[in-house]
Formats: structure tokens, C-alpha cells, sequence
């Protein structure tokens, strides 16, 4: 949904670090498909608060500096409600409120997120914009992403994960078929206080 980012110098950075551009005379292997949702995801369990942990940057998410997190309720329609909150370079409060909906009534992992005060809110498009592409089985943490992986947020119920987490996390990004050197580390009180590429 929509998450944090230090400014584009950051981002560029990320970028320039694992070599964008750069000519190369061997074959690249083919591009994976569009990103792929989990089988099943309980909805119950996945609303309520979530601390983002990491990346790609966006240019929504330039003004958060640190503390990102994402707030899931039901409406009374059934749809999903969505607030995010961040702390910005000012050190002031920052958020926007939108509405999610199921669009894949299978696996339910795949929905159309809307935020009105960015004019996003067409109620006739059902493209999928957030995938939950991997979870915890204790849905401790969940990478979410769009189906052509220009966005993907590492998402955590708690400010930290451990070792072991952060690992099993890089092995979603990979495997999901993500770089994870496009992934940034984002910082939050109780948790990691760099920004650093996940690779």
C-alpha cells in the first residue's frame, strides 16, 4: 500500500549500486513472469497494524523518513480499510487513508488498493496493485508487491525481525523474483536505523 522512502538520491543510489545500465555481452536471463500471489491468504488475519522494513523506493514515499506503517480494518461493504502513517524529514506525522479491495476471490491475496485524496479511486478498475507474494506461516511478516515488481514493500508486525526472519525474508524477495539490491531498508524506532540495500 503506500510506504516510506529517504529521496531520490537514495533510491538512485540503490540503483547505481547494483549497476542499471551497464552493457554487458552476456545473455540475461528472461524476465520472470508478473508476480505471483500466495495460495490462500486468511484476511482475518492479515488486517491490523503493520511496521514497513523495507522497500523499493516510491515517489509517494519520498517525505517519510522513518517509522512507516500500515493500519488494515474491515469496512462495512467488506472491503479493506487502509491507513498509512509516517514520520517525515520534519519529524511531523504523516498520513493517508484509502479503501482495498478483493479482486482475486481465490486466493484473495490479490487486491486493488485506492487512495481519493491521490485521485486514485476508480471504482471500474480491478487491476491488481498489491500482491501478497509471500507470508509467514505465523504471519509474523509478508512481502507485498504489484505484478510487474516497479513496487514491493517487506512488511512486519513488529519494528524488528530476527535473524533468522531477515533471512527467510531475502529468500521470499529472491524467489518471488525480485533483486533484492532495489530494496532498501527503511528506518524505524525499535528496529533497523539504516538504509541500506537488501542484498
Amino acid at each position: 500500500m503506500r510506504h516510506t522512502f529517504r529521496a531520490a538520491a537514495v533510491a538512485l543510489a540503490g540503483l547505481a549500486a547494483i549497476g542499471f545500465g551497464t552493457a554487458t555481452a552476456t545473455a540475461q536471463p528472461a524476465a520472470p513472469g508478473p508476480l505471483q500471489p500466495i495460495s490462500s491468504l486468511d484476511l482475518d488475519r492479515y488486517l491490523g497494524r503493520w511496521h514497513q522494513l523495507a522497500a523499493i523506493p516510491q515517489p509517494f514515499s519520498v517525505i517519510c523518513a522513518r517509522d512507516t506503517t500500515a493500519q488494515y480494518g474491515l469496512t462495512p461493504e467488506g472491503n479493506v480499510s487502509v491507513r498509512n502513517d509516517c514520520t517525515t524529514w520534519a519529524n511531523t506525522p504523516n498520513s493517508i487513508t484509502g479503501t482495498a479491495q478483493v479482486v482475486d476471490p481465490v486466493t484473495k491475496a490479490q487486491l486493488r488498493v485506492t487512495f481519493p485524496q491521490n485521485g486514485s479511486a476508480d471504482p471500474t478498475d480491478v487491476f491488481p496493485n498489491y500482491i501478497v507474494t509471500a507470508i509467514a506461516p505465523d504471519y509474523s511478516w509478508a512481502l507485498v508487491g504489484d505484478p510487474f515488481r516497479t513496487s514491493g514493500f517487506l512488511l512486519s508486525r513488529t519494528p524488528a525481525l530476527t535473524d533468522a526472519q531477515w533471512r527467510a525474508a531475502r529468500t521470499a524477495i529472491a524467489d518471488a523474483g525480485y533483486n533484492g539490491c532495489v530494496f532498501l531498508t527503511s528506518p524505524t524506532t525499535g528496529g533497523r536505523s539504516d538504509v541500506s540495500p537488501l542484498c
